[in-house]
């Protein structure tokens, strides 16, 4: 009965197996870390005969005998095993004992947690008194007979068949150290019995096989091994041992039917009724064990960074945002750009109390971590909600002190939200602040970071591009509610900051620091020269509505890139079953006109046919003469559901031939191996389950994009010489080999009576269109330090 009653705790109530049977450690994590390295150092390294007597009757079970034999195996890393020191022997107990190996048999610690792996679990009845009645007339099988102290390690649930109380005591009167060792769910009572004394100190629970080997060297060390490694100690600690108990209780009575006296009669009483209860006892006791010094003991970390230990010796700081200046968490070091900053701080109605003061408490920690003594930035605060006011001028607080108290003045308005007129105000006002000297003009970058998490209750965008035309660097941080608006604002996704919570707006400061200051220095390709032309699937496969998805990718992926002459030139190519290119690599010269192209691109309808589309590219879009420029990396972007690609292998390849890079961006199911012979490489290929899904993608796409804009360039790749001509590679430069034409390009017939000759191309040189039609080369100017 007992045993089906503990069936239904393991099937029933599995909260039960965790909770119950186990010694808990009372111990923060800096304990645990310590008790770790301990692990690392323990070595009982004395002369010793250690016999491990293994419970395997069928009260343990397989998994469990399993679990000892896991513990004997941790419990000899702590031992140094070797002839001459520690010996280690193993018994399995059930019905009879059993002899798995002597002490002598193995020399080598491998040797020993090998054999106790190789040990099988054989089952029977739980027969304790036998096995230790066994060790007193055999001893230690393979000892040194006494001549060396004996420890006894038993391993077992403590359920004895018998009365363990009179072997136990002959067993220690022969001076052998006891630690009784509970598995699964002991009675811990009559393991006490087993244990030497002070039993606290000799017992130990299996089911934290770390903490119960520290336990163990921590007893030994007191006693027969060698004193614990230097700086390490044993101490003492509560401890609570849990045993899970099934007992009978009164549940109540309840009316029964009983026979009287009387034939053929029954009569109504109460009879008793009985359940069986889980019952969980708690035995409170003290534990021992061994500490040892760990690196972050000495609290190496500063201003409020968190020690975390790697191993004995090392360790590595967690710092908070604005330290991380040196390993211990030191100041960073200011911004090392030298910027007038403005910071436009939402004081509105919309951005609450509670939102302005955590924007004063932001500002004050970017200060801390961005503001030094020798910083060469000049920051100011301006504050709007109706009306804007600039209560501390740029440049007016020259350490980080005082400017905090002047942010602790700042007091909130509330009132309407309006942004756009704010923009225009500080393009307009926001950093009139005198030279030093009146001979020396002030030429730092102006940037202006706005401070909001509420919609603007005016228009933005012709605000921000007011701002913008001023030379004005505008980075927008706010939440994710606003996210659409503050992109309208920088006009570049690279400058806008979006926070997921209040706490994830600190953890923004670095990255606010590496914005402020890419303004002289464009991050991706802001600042790579790149012609880019995207192939866009306007097939009836794809359909109107996802064509117009593809196009809005297109459209937000141009704000990635700075469109000019100098820097990202775009083509756009739509297809069907004929390709129609919508303008050209050097049609548009600003991101708004090409904008407004983008928006009258129209879906064609018709079956798709990738092949032309991408010969085409080669053909007619990637070429001098249609603004092509030489030395400037190409890469061609193809969006598709994948139909129509049958016959794109070859032109693709040829265009990497050439020096142009094909990606192919598919969406939907499509046949991998087809595409990969398109892309050339899995690392230009991306699979899409949705159109919907394509937005989380434009920031994978865009950077691998710009890690190949950076990549080194064959100035003859793709050939810059038209009509035949053959270009031919000098020092830094390139020149056209022409027959039957002339000029840079070979783009002119040579009149009758001319010889054919080879123009010599400068450095850096590329073609450009004069207004009568003409072509001429001009040396490509050279990026100012602003763009």
């Amino acid at each position: 009965r007992q045993f089906l009653v503990l069936m239904s705790v393991y099937l029933f109530d599995p909260t039960v197996l965790l909770a119950s049977g186990i010694q808990e450690i009372h111990a923060d994590q800096e304990v645990i870390g310590k008790i770790s390295a301990a692990g690392q150092l323990m070595q009982c390294s004395a002369s010793l005969d250690v016999l491990f007597l293994l419970d395997g009757s069928y009260s343990i079970g397989k998994g469990s005998f399993e679990r000892s034999k896991h513990f004997a195996g941790k419990l000899c890393d702590a031992l140094d095993i070797r002839p001459d020191r520690v010996r280690v022997g193993m018994i399995q107990f059930s019905s009879t004992p059993h002899l798995e190996f002597p002490l002598d048999s193995y020399l080598t610690k491998q040797e020993v947690k090998e054999g106790i792996k190789r040990t099988v679990f054989r089952g029977g009845s739980t027969e304790t008194a036998r096995a230790l009645k066994y060790i007193l007339r055999k001893g230690f099988p393979g000892g040194r007979n006494s001549s060396v102290p004996e420890v006894l390690i038993i391993i077992s649930d403590g359920k004895s068949q018998g009365s363990t109380a009179m072997p136990a005591i002959q067993v220690k009167e022969r001076h052998v150290i006891v630690f009784a060792v509970g598995i699964k769910f002991p009675r811990w009572e009559e393991l006490q019995v087993l244990a030497s004394e002070p039993t606290e100190q000799h017992l130990l629970f299996a089911g934290d096989a770390a903490d119960a080997a520290n336990g163990l060297y921590s007893t030994l060390t007191s006693s027969v091994c060698s004193a614990a490694a230097p700086g390490c100690k044993v101490e003492s600690h509560p401890c609570e041992r849990r045993t899970l108990e099934t007992v009978k209780e009164l549940a109540g009575n309840y009316v029964c039917w009983k026979g009287s006296k009387q034939p053929s009669a029954v009569r109504a009483s109460l009879c008793p009724f009985y359940r069986w209860k889980r019952v969980l006892i708690k035995h409170p006791s003290r534990c021992f064990r061994t500490v040892c010094p760990e690196p972050c003991d000495s609290q190496p970390c500063q201003n409020g960074g968190t020690c975390v230990p790697e191993g004995l010796d090392r360790y590595h700081c967690l710092c908070p945002v604005g330290y991380g200046g040196d390993v211990h968490c030191a100041p960073k070091q200011s911004l090392e750009c030298g910027v007038d900053l403005l910071f436009l701080m939402d004081s509105s109605a919309g951005v609450t109390l509670e939102g302005f003061l955590r924007y004063k408490a932001f500002l004050k920690r970017f200060l801390q971590a961005a503001m030094g003594r020798d910083s060469p930035m000049n920051v100011g605060v301006a504050q709007y909600d109706n009306d804007v006011r600039i209560p501390i001028e740029v440049g007016q607080h020259k350490d980080a002190f005082s400017f905090m108290k002047s942010i602790d003045a700042l007091n909130f308005s509330g009132g309407g939200t309006l942004t756009g007129r704010a923009l225009r105000y500080v393009a307009q006002h926001g950093f009139r602040s005198a030279p030093v000297f009146a001979d020396v003009q002030d030429d730092l970058p102006r940037v202006v970071v706005l401070l909001t998490d509420s919609k603007s209750q005016d228009p933005v965008a012709e605000a921000a591009k007011y701002a913008r035309d001023r030379d004005l660097f505008l980075i927008a941080v706010g939440s994710s509610f606003v996210r659409a608006e503050l992109a309208e604002v920088t006009g570049n996704p690279k400058q806008t900051i979006v926070y997921s919570d209040p706490q994830d707006l600190f953890n923004r400061i670095p990255e606010l620091q590496r914005r402020i200051c890419s303004v002289d220095n464009p991050e991706g390709c802001q600042a790579q020269s790149l012609d880019l032309a995207f192939a866009v699937d306007a097939s009836s496969g794809v359909g109107l509505e996802n064509f117009m998805r593809l196009r809005d990718f297109v459209r937000s992926s141009h704000l990635h890139f700075s469109i000019n002459r100098d820097i990202t030139q775009i083509a756009l190519v739509v297809y069907s079953s004929k390709p129609h290119t919508m303008f050209a690599l050097d049609t548009h010269t600003s991101n708004s006109a090409l904008l407004q192209a983008i928006d009258q691109v129209p879906f064609l309808g018709d079956s798709a046919a990738a092949g032309s589309a991408l010969l085409h590219i080669y053909s007619d879009v990637m070429t001098v003469q249609k603004g092509a420029r030489p030395g400037v990396n190409k890469v061609v972007v193809v969006l598709t559901n994948g139909g129509g690609m049958e016959d794109a292998a070859a032109p693709a390849q040829q265009l990497r031939d050439n020096g142009i890079l094909v990606f192919v961006v598919v969406i939907g199911d499509a046949q991998r191996d087809m595409l990969l012979k398109v892309a050339g490489s899995p690392n230009y290929l991306v699979h899409i389950s949705s159109y919907e899904d394509l937005q989380y993608y434009q920031d994978l796409i865009i950077e691998r994009i710009c890690e190949e804009a950076k990549s080194p360039v064959n100035l003859c790749k793709p050939n810059p010489c038209m009509n035949q001509g053959v270009c031919i590679l000098g020092p830094g430069s390139y020149r056209c080999e022409c027959h039957g034409w002339e000029g840079p390009h070979c783009e002119s017939r040579v009149l009758r009576g001319n010889s054919p000759r080879s123009a010599v191309l400068p450095p850096h040189s590329h073609v450009q269109r004069s207004s009568g039609g003409l072509q001429h080369f001009s040396r490509t100017p050279r990026q100012t330090k602003r763009l």
